[in-house]
């Protein structure tokens, strides 16, 4: 299946559930970053690259989200 299906899937089944936008966004967001470190291998400005923002931002998603660097 294609990624933009599996996205789709996953939108619809989320709002019957009743799933809030706010929530989805955190979340979502939160495992991307994690993601991001991961490939990274907790490297600040590799992810912060690999994600297209500055690494000041990454570092207080990171704190905001009490994630670890390393994976």
């Amino acid at each position: 299946m294609a990624m933009r299906e599996r996205l789709e899937e996953l939108v619809d089944e989320m709002v019957t559930k009743g799933i809030r936008f706010e929530d989805a966004q955190r979340e979502f967001e939160k495992r991307f970053i994690a993601r991001a470190l991961e490939t990274a291998q907790g490297n600040l400005c590799r992810a912060a690259e690999l994600l297209g923002i500055h690494r000041n931002t990454l570092s207080r998603k990171i704190a905001e989200y009490h994630l670890r660097r390393t994976a």
